[in-house]
């Protein structure tokens, strides 16, 4: 037997659970019934998707998303670097540490951290032992981020050390010898070298982080809510499969073109490697 019918079920899978549904997606997206029960095309719905309602709650979700990944980023990749010091087995137990929270339910997360932040949460009874007033933490933009870079931060970190883990240590000493310093170092071998883990975590940040949602009305409340809320809530709530399948396209295309721009820099990256 070939080796290629050993994708066969893969295929089947695909097509049943991928597919299909991106296909009912447009089908919903595009169509609607008439006064006398005929199925006609129309553009109503793509055009509701691209009302400037929509598109503010889009451009807040982007603006988040953009916010989070840079955090993430920062926080992970010096802790990533750190990692890669240390003796093996250190590493894995903080390694760990860090992917705890991940064994936990997503949404039991999100409902401690609102219990945490509660005006009446242990947060503000430690600040009310310093005499502070409470602060408002919930339901702010800040909150918001803070529950997203909680969540996420994992999946930057990750890819970055596993990068770092595979790092070729002698090309960082041979820069040493033809005489760069530290910052030369990094800049010309050690980010070049770990650039295709950290294009890794931007992706796995950046697109979940935008289609997210539940972080946003539990944290940030009704005042700031993201793309994947108003998506939500046309499926589940107002059950209208129309407005939400057009919505869904718009971020179909914009999940498409953020890997296609990742990619890019990925082959560019993985093509330059470090130069001294």
């Amino acid at each position: 037997m070939k080796k290629k019918y050993f994708a066969l079920p893969y295929l089947v899978w695909m097509i049943i659970f991928t597919v299909v549904p991106l296909i009912l997606v447009i089908y919903y997206a595009i169509t609607k019934t008439g006064q006398s029960g005929n199925l006609i095309l129309t553009t109503e719905y793509l055009q509701t998707a691209f009302s400037a309602e929509n598109m503010s709650v889009l451009g807040r979700s982007l603006w988040y998303a953009v916010i989070t990944t840079v955090v993430c980023l920062v926080l992970a990749y010096p802790a990533a670097m750190l990692l890669s010091k240390l003796k093996r087995s250190t590493a894995g137990i903080i390694s760990m540490l860090y992917v705890l929270p991940m064994w936990m339910n997503f949404l039991l997360r999100t409902y401690a951290w609102k219990a945490l932040l509660d005006l009446n949460g242990p947060i503000n009874s430690f600040l009310g032992l310093f005499g502070l007033e409470p602060i408002q933490f919930l339901y702010t933009q800040g909150a918001i981020i803070f529950g997203l870079v909680y969540n996420f931060l994992p999946f930057m970190l990750l890819p970055i050390y596993s990068v770092f883990q595979k790092m070729d240590l002698s090309f960082e000493q041979a820069a040493e010898d033809l005489g760069a310093n530290k910052i030369q170092v990094f800049t010309r071998v050690t980010l070049p070298l770990t650039r295709p883990g950290i294009i890794t975590g931007i992706t796995m940040v950046f697109m979940p982080v935008v289609s997210t949602f539940i972080i946003s009305r539990l944290l940030g409340g009704s005042n700031y809510l993201m793309y994947g809320d108003i998506l939500e809530n046309q499926f589940m709530l107002l059950s209208d499969w129309n407005t939400g399948s057009a919505l869904a396209i718009v971020m179909m295309v914009l999940l498409v073109l953020s890997m296609a721009i990742m990619r890019k820099y990925d082959k560019d990256g993985s093509e330059g490697g470090g130069v001294v």
